[in-house]
């Protein structure tokens, strides 16, 4: 495993370990997570910990195309009990996601430098949320990177039921129209898997970042 430095520069994401580990320490300076995030890397780390920073062997994705809807979803959405945004309440959203249980999530254990590391690259126009409402309230969403052509899910919160999913089917919608060619989910976990995302191999995954 190596350490990072203040130079900008990861190992090969080959190198990882089998756990997925690739490296620990260097910063959350937005020069280098945009340089992990377009290298196939993320910090997935607990306050107190030195930040770690991980690009595993099989990588959970959703190609928009095969973005599953069951049935109870769609009933929600014909609903129209909540309303959508796009990128109107960021530091709501991380907010929510910090203080969510990790459970069943998309993303990773956020700290308070994680937090305002991902406020800054809001505030720079790389990360994004999705906000779902019901009427005033803030009652799901998520958020991620967004690097042009693959959105990489980071985390989201549900204070409903199924609003996280709502706001995770919006996101696909949206990026379906925009012709992205996939949703970087990270982490294999059953919520996602039930919308449709799977599992590639870190060479594939690389290899779509970098066409």
């Amino acid at each position: 495993m190596v350490l990072l430095g203040k130079e900008l520069v990861f190992p090969p994401v080959e190198s990882a370990s089998p756990e997925g580990i690739l490296a620990f320490g260097g910063d959350l300076r937005p020069e280098r997570l945009i340089l992990a995030y377009r290298s196939g890397i993320f910090p997935w780390y607990n306050e107190g910990e030195p930040i770690i920073w991980y690009s595993p062997a099989e990588r959970m994705v959703l190609f928009p195309d095969e973005l599953h809807i069951s049935h109870s979803m769609r009933k929600v959405m014909r609903d129209h009990e909540f309303d959508l945004t796009w990128n109107t309440a960021f530091k709501q959203v991380i907010d929510q996601c910090q203080k969510s249980p990790r459970n069943d999530q998309l993303g990773t254990w956020i700290t308070e430098d994680m937090k305002n590391a991902y406020i800054k690259l809001h505030e720079l126009g790389f990360a994004k949320s999705v906000e779902v409402w019901k009427g005033k309230e803030l009652v799901g969403g998520l958020y991620g990177i967004d690097l042009g052509h693959i959105f990489c899910g980071e985390s989201m919160f549900s204070k409903v039921s199924n609003t996280s999913k709502l706001a995770f089917i919006h996101l696909v919608k949206e990026l379906q129209e925009k012709k992205y060619k996939l949703i970087d989910c990270q982490v294999y976990n059953e919520h996602l898997e039930s919308l449709g995302a799977r599992e590639i191999s870190r060479k594939e995954f690389v290899r779509m970042l970098k066409a």
